[in-house]
Formats: C-alpha cells, structure tokens, sequence
C-alpha cells in the first residue's frame, strides 16, 4: 500500500468518519474505552442480532489515528458474524504487534501496518479493537 494513499485513507476518515454519531436506542449495545495517555475516548454502539453484527456507530473525541482506524474497522465488521469479526481483530493485533499475519483479510487496515513504528500510537490504533471486544463480550453475555 502506497504511502501517500495510507495518509490520504487515515485523513479521509478521520475528517469524514463512518457511522460517526451517538445512538440512543437499547437495542444496541454501548462500551467505552479510553486512551489514559491522550483525549482519546471513545462509546462504541453495536447492533448485533442471531450472532451477527448488523450495525454500529461510535462517538466521542479521539485523534487522527483512533477516528480513522475506529471509522474503518466498524466499516469492516458489519455484516460479518462474531467469529468473523473477530478472526478479523485477531488479523489486525498482530499487524499492529509486528507479527505474521494475513495481509489480504484486512484489505483498508493494512493503513496501519507501520503504526509499530511510533509506539506512542499503537494504543491509538488498538482503541476500536479493545472497545468492539468489550460490546461482543456484553452481547454473549446476554445470552447466557
């Protein structure tokens, strides 16, 4: 992935981020997470039905690198099942980790493949991963 489209492609969505809104309905579920080391705070909203991620929207205040990969990801997981979503989290932790990973299951998230570089960052871009883990945990859950 070209280096001037990762910029434009982290730029893009985190000026015009996807599902950028609060919701207020008790059918999804709501999980926050934050970055103690910066303003970064995110409420993740997830809509989640027989397993499978219908919706989702996320709000709150963050830099750059969280709106965009929070944007991105939420993009990446809706219509997926649980076990799909997270196969693709998984794929995505060991990019951000340095480890060998699938490269063609993250498609748009390879963007932060050199993220390792500035460690500052890394919990930036891991922030919609911890906050999505956290709304799938609520959702079995509730079906216990």
């Amino acid at each position: 992935m070209d280096n001037s489209f990762k910029r434009e492609l982290i730029v893009d969505n985190a000026s015009n981020p996807f599902h950028k809104k609060k919701i207020e309905d008790a059918s999804y579920i709501k999980a926050n997470t934050h970055n103690e080391s910066c303003i970064d705070n995110i409420d993740l909203f997830v809509k989640v039905q027989d397993n499978i991620v219908v919706d989702a929207y996320f709000d709150g205040e963050a830099c750059a690198i969280t709106t965009s990969a929070t944007s991105i990801m939420i993009r990446n997981i809706i219509g997926k099942t649980l076990v799909e979503a997270r196969s693709l989290m998984k794929e995505y932790l060991k990019m951000i980790n340095e480890e060998t990973y699938q490269e063609e299951k993250l498609g748009e998230l390879n963007v932060y493949q050199d993220i390792a570089k500035q460690p500052s960052r890394k919990k930036c871009a891991l922030l919609p991963v911890e906050t999505l883990e956290k709304t799938f945990n609520i959702y079995e859950e509730t079906k216990k």
